[in-house]
Formats: structure tokens, sequence, C-alpha cells
């Protein structure tokens, strides 16, 4: 019997047979990019991990990276594991407090510091004394540089290995419910997941014969981008990675990649529909798609702009996805598809394949994977990419998996005959009304959300008569919301939309009044996780100076 592959062979055969490859493309301002082959990745990695293993740190040190997403990441993270370290890595957007928080309970040894747009707020949260080291798109410090260390350092030379049980990584959770908790993954559990993933083929898109392209751009501290971008392409070699440059580069950077395979997150997912909606109203752009004659050349015309005509498929996770929403992208030609995973797994758990895709449902398990619904209605998982544990916290594993091995999601869910499933909601997220009747609010606020007035939602009520929602209205509508005639217009549709979802939901879930939020949500404000889903406890503190008033208004829909 063969051993297993480890993740870093799979690396040395990428170095090996593919070192001419253009493997990672980095912007570097004006429109200007660099191109590192898997030979040059490997060869500046090698001389980094030289220069970390000559610290001295002791074997599975914990090494930070704080950074947007850029190519010395994945450079750094190969290093650290040649070197025999553990990757601890920080959400770029995190306030000082949170830095200070990761870094010390995770008793990093040394931190790199990359690319970030608010370095001297989050400096003051490094402690004293940790050793610390500067991308070369990092902003100016005064610390030893990426480039100087590695033009004076050797390679280092052979195959280091690591034990299938080492650490190869911490990631700390971003924090929607609390403090952050830093999940274990070893090598042989990342190695599984990956494989698996890819032996999938993403339905043909992963394969290894093919060069592919995809553009990374969600956090690579959360584990959605960590497991299908990053350790996806370590596995498969053949896939070309391109890096966003800014927000404002964005769109120039996603047509730029073109990518084959394209991940994202519901809210991007409908600012780029309501993109669309700006240049051509819904209504003429659906009449125009029932179109025979149109429909190809409207909708390539559409992907086309967004950058996304060469998409063989495309992946939403982190949150669920209207299915309406869905549709609509599947009416455009994108084989847009739902997953389910959780940093605890590895973002190994469930996804929709072209077989198995109904709108509303993330899929079936995938290969592997054990997946039951408890009495309470709770998603339970067992996983090959199941974490070895929560750092520092056994009271937590504790309570975190049944007595079988199962994993506790916190997710509630239905299954439906044919193995998909279906999320309903999260346990910690139901609040009970007045009238003694639990409310899940994610399935109501996919019914707000599907709305082209509104970027996203959040629909609460603890101990109130009924539940209410708040909204952001979509970024091109906010500078209309001081003009009398756009919010008689709005009010008219928010009004309508609220009478459309308390027609689909039990009397107990209806909605007293829709009430627009006067300022947007963002990671910056705390209202976004630095994956940009809701705040729920951030949100409710902000408003609850006004819920008593809003109640005593008697309109259906009021401006906060």
């Amino acid at each position: 019997m063969t051993n297993p592959k480890r993740l870093l062979d799979y690396i040395y055969e990428h170095e090996k047979n593919l070192a001419n490859h253009v493997y990672l493309t980095q912007p570097v301002g004006q429109g200007k990019v660099v191109d590192y082959t898997w030979g040059q990745t490997m060869d500046q990695a090698r001389r980094m991990a030289t220069h970390l293993h000559g610290l001295g740190f002791a074997p599975g040190a914990r090494i930070g990276i704080l950074s947007k997403n850029c190519a010395h990441f994945f450079m750094a993270e190969l290093a650290i594991w040649m070197a025999g370290y553990t990757t601890v890595a920080i959400f770029p957007t995190e306030a000082a407090s949170t830095i200070r928080y990761v870094l010390e309970h995770s008793e990093a040894s040394l931190l790199f510091v990359g690319k970030l747009d608010t370095w001297p707020d989050q400096e003051p949260g490094v402690p004293t004394g940790i050793p610390r080291i500067a991308f070369p798109l990092a902003p100016a410090t005064p610390f030893d540089t990426w480039d100087a260390i590695t033009a004076r350092t050797a390679p280092m030379a052979g195959f280091p290995q690591r034990a299938g049980s080492d650490l190869a990584m911490l990631i700390y959770t971003s924090g929607s419910t609390g403090q952050p908790k830093g999940v274990m993954h070893s090598f042989e559990r990342i190695v599984a997941a990956s494989e698996l993933s890819v032996s999938q083929n993403m339905a043909g898109v992963m394969t290894s014969g093919q060069e592919h392209r995809v553009l990374s751009y969600l956090p690579l501290a959360h584990v959605f981008e960590r497991a299908v971008v990053e350790c996806n392409s370590f596995v498969v070699g053949r896939v070309h990675v391109f890096f966003a440059e800014s927000l404002e580069t964005f769109a120039a950077d996603l047509r730029r990649a073109r990518p084959t395979l394209f991940v994202s997150v519901p809210r991007l997912w409908l600012k780029f529909q309501q993109g669309v909606f700006s240049k051509i109203p819904a209504r003429k752009l659906a009449i125009m798609l029932r179109i025979p004659i149109l429909n190809k050349i409207v909708a390539r015309k559409i992907l086309t702009t967004l950058g996304l005509d060469q998409a063989k498929l495309a992946f939403s996770g982190s949150a669920p996805l209207p299915a309406e929403l869905i549709r609509w992208y599947r009416s455009l030609g994108l084989q847009l598809l739902e997953g389910l995973g959780m940093t605890e797994d590895f973002a190994y758990s469930h996804s929709a394949t072209p077989e198995f895709s109904e709108p509303g449902y993330v899929g079936i398990a995938n290969p592997g994977v054990q997946a039951r619904i408890s009495p309470e209605g709770e998603i339970l998982i067992k996983s090959p990419g199941q974490m070895v544990g929560y750092y520092k916290r056994p009271d937590l594993d504790a309570e975190s998996f049944t007595a079988d091995g199962f994993f506790h999601t916190g997710d509630l869910g239905s299954k439906r005959p044919d193995g998909q499933l279906k999320v309903t909601g999260r346990l910690k997220e139901l609040f009970k009304t007045s009238k003694g009747k639990y409310v899940a609010p994610a399935p109501i606020e996919n019914l707000l959300n599907i709305h082209p007035l509104i970027e996203s939602s959040m629909v609460s009520g603890l101990g109130q008569p009924a539940a209410y929602a708040v909204v952001v209205l979509g970024e091109e509508f906010r500078p209309k919301q001081a003009d009398p005639a756009f919010r008689a217009e709005a009010q008219a549709q928010l009004a309508k939309l609220l009478d459309q979802v308390n027609a689909q939901v039990p009397d107990y879930e209806k909605l007293q009044m829709i009430v627009v939020a006067k300022d947007p949500w963002s990671i910056e404000n705390g209202c976004l996780t630095p994956t940009m889903k809701i705040r729920r406890s951030r949100i409710e503190t902000v408003v609850e100076p006004k819920v008593e008033a809003w109640y005593a208004n008697s309109s259906k829909v009021q401006w906060a």
C-alpha cells in the first residue's frame, strides 16, 4: 500500500513539472502586474524558509500574516510550512484590539505585514517584541523586508516535509458572534479535503489536465478563500491565480483574470446584479432575455462586462443566497451553485452540482461527508476536513461534537429525499416575539434582499409584538434619499414588498414594518464581518434607541 500523498509533495511536483508555468499574477499599481511562475514562487518561498528556520523558533511555532490577498501571502505560507511552523492569518481589516488578541492567544513568534489600508491604526495591536517582516506591497515601515531577506539568503535545499498530524494553520473565526476562536487544521485533513474537492473536478472545472484561472479577492484569512482558491490550487497546480489590487480596480481586475472558476459571497452577487439593473431596468432585461434572438446576445454582453464570460462554474458561500438570484444568473448562462462549509470543516461539507442544483438548496453531501438533522432541526456534519479542535479551548471541543463525532454546525436545515440540503437559519439567530413564537430571520431576509432597491437587510424583534426589518439601500440609491420624489416612489415599492413578503410567511413571522437605514453597513463601522456577513448584535445595538418609536409609528415603511 502506497503512502498517502502529502500537501508539500504536490508543491514539489509543481515546482519540478510546472517550473515555467505562470502561477501568480500580482497587480503593482498603475495597471501593471508582476507574474510569478511556479519556479519563481518556490525559489522565493525556499529563501524565506531558510531565513525563518534560522531564527530558531520551536517546531510548530505560530507565524502571523496580516495582509490583504497577494502573491506573497501564498509564498509566505509555503515558507512557514517548509520551515516547520504553523500559519496564523489575520483579517486585514481587523482593529488593533483583535490583532492583539489573535497574536497573543496564538503565541505568535513573528508577523508578516503586507498590503494594508489602515496600518497606523493597527500597529498598536502588535505586541512589543514580535519580529516583523514587510511584504513588497506593505506600507512604509522600518522592518526588514521580504526582498532584502530573499536577496541575501540561499534557498532551502531538499524536500522538507511535515507529519500529517502537524498543525498547518490556525484559522481564527471572523467573530460575527463574539470573540474569535482559533480553529486548528492539520496537514492530513487539509489535503484530504482538498483532494476530495478536486476529485469532484468541481463539475469539470478544476481538472489537472487544463489551466484554469481564478481571482483571489475574498480574504485569505477566511477558510472559504483559503480552501477553494489557495489549497485547491496547491493540489491542482495548473491554475493561474490573479489577485485584485483594490476595490476601485476590482472590475478591471476581474476582466483581466476572466476566471474559469469564480467564487463569491451573497452580498457581492447582489451588487453585481444591481450594477446591471442600474444600466438596464430589471423589467426591460427580463423581457429581452425571453426573446430567443436577443437572449444569448444580451446575456453574453452582460457576462463579458462583468468579466465572467469565461466562467464555467461559479460558487456562492458564507451565507444563504436568494433562490431568485440564482435563477437570474442562470438565465444569463452562468452556472451559479451554492455550497455549505464552515471554518471547522475546512469548507468541505455540501455543494450543489449540475445534477443536484435546486435553487435555495446547498446541494448534496460531498464525498466522504456524513450529515444528519438532529431532532431540534440542527445540521450535524462529520467531514474529512474536520478540525483538530479549538486552540486552547477543550471546553468548546466537548460542546461542539456529539458523542459519535458529528459537529454541531449551529445551522438549521432540512433534507429532501434526493439528499439535497436546505439551510433555513441559524440556531443562535432565532428570536421569540411577545407572541411566544420563534422567528428565523435568514429566510425572510432572502425574500427582502432580492428587491432591486435593497443591498442588505436584517430581521429582528426580540420580545416585540411582531418582527421588523432594517434595510440598506443599494449604493446608487443612497444619494437620492433626501429627494421627496424618490422617497415617495421607494416608500411605495417597499410597502408593496412588505405585503409580498408577509404573504409568503406564517402569521407569527410577518413583518410589522420595513425601516430604511440612514447609513450603510460596513466592515469599518463594525456592522459587517470581514467576509461581509451582517453582525446582528452590533446592528441591533445601533438601532435599539429607535425601536420603540418605530413600533409607535403606524407606517409600513419608515426612514431611520
